[in-house]
This record gives C-alpha cells, sequence and structure tokens, in this order.
C-alpha cells in the first residue's frame, strides 16, 4: 500500500479524526522528557561539583576533556532508562491506539482495557528492545550538544 493509499483508507475508515489517534498518549509521553531532563541535569551538575572539587585540590584549570563528555554520555543514558522505564506505558498505549479497526478509544479507557485484559506487565512489553534503540542514541545525542555549546562558548 502506498501513501495516498494509506491516507485514503485512514481517512475512508475513520474519517479526519483517524490521523490524530494516538496523540493524546504522545502528548503523555512528554513526561518521560521532563524526567530525563531533571534527572540528566542533577547528574550533571554532580559531575560539575565533583570536577571543581578536585581541580581545586590540584590547584589545577579546570579545562573539558575527553573523559567530561564521556561523563556526559553515562549521565545522559542512565537519566534516559530512568525515565523510560518509568513512563514507558504511554509507549504501549499509544501503539494500541494506533492499531486498526480496535477496540481502544482514549488514553485511559485503553490504559485500564490493557491492564485489565493482559495484567501490569504488559504495560512493559517490549521496553528491553525500546531501551537498546534509545539510550545509545540519547547518549550521543547529548554528549554532541553538550561538545557544540562547549564549543560555541569559546
Amino acid at each position: 500500500m502506498g501513501a495516498f493509499e494509506c491516507v485514503r483508507k485512514v481517512y475512508q475508515t475513520d474519517g479526519l479524526r483517524g490521523f490524530y489517534r494516538g496523540m493524546s498518549a504522545s502528548y503523555a509521553g512528554i513526561s518521560e522528557t521532563v524526567i530525563h531532563f531533571v534527572i540528566y541535569e542533577s547528574i550533571k551538575q554532580k559531575l560539575l561539583e565533583y570536577k571543581i572539587a578536585s581541580t581545586m585540590e590540584n590547584d589545577e584549570e579546570s579545562v573539558k576533556e575527553a573523559s567530561d563528555f564521556v561523563g556526559m554520555m553515562l549521565a545522559a543514558a542512565t537519566s534516559k532508562t530512568c525515565a523510560t522505564s518509568i513512563a514507558y506505558p504511554h509507549e504501549v498505549v499509544r501503539t494500541r491506539l494506533r492499531e486498526e479497526g480496535t477496540k481502544y478509544r482514549s488514553f485511559f479507557q485503553t490504559l485500564s482495557l490493557v491492564v485489565q485484559e493482559e495484567g501490569y506487565g504488559s504495560l512493559y512489553r517490549g521496553l528491553t528492545t525500546h531501551l537498546v534503540r534509545q539510550i545509545p542514541n540519547t547518549a550521543i545525542m547529548m554528549a554532541t550538544y553538550e561538545l557544540v555549546v562547549y564549543l560555541l562558548n569559546g
């Protein structure tokens, strides 16, 4: 099925509303980003405090080193793992809402129906695969961001 055929089928089946299926669950996904950044900034601050304390002891000037960016990558990986583990059920709900011709109608209705029919464990189905894909991506992205900020600040 081509893209235009898919668009036509969605419109014929569900109308304009069909293009917005799972949007409420996508909005719930914002919580994952918030959690990720709060944890990341906290870890980053602790790493910075540790570095400042160690350079003060040695009377050295503080400069960015490769190990600092490795630390940022580990901070990003840790924070993303925590955030994703907490907020992952929204991914399951979003996927279910986007299924064609399903019994799932809204975010909370889908959430309760999945738990009722399959148990709480089903809200974390696919988490490992998701983490394997997301953690390296996030670590590289955040280290790249920190490097660009560092280079732009001179």
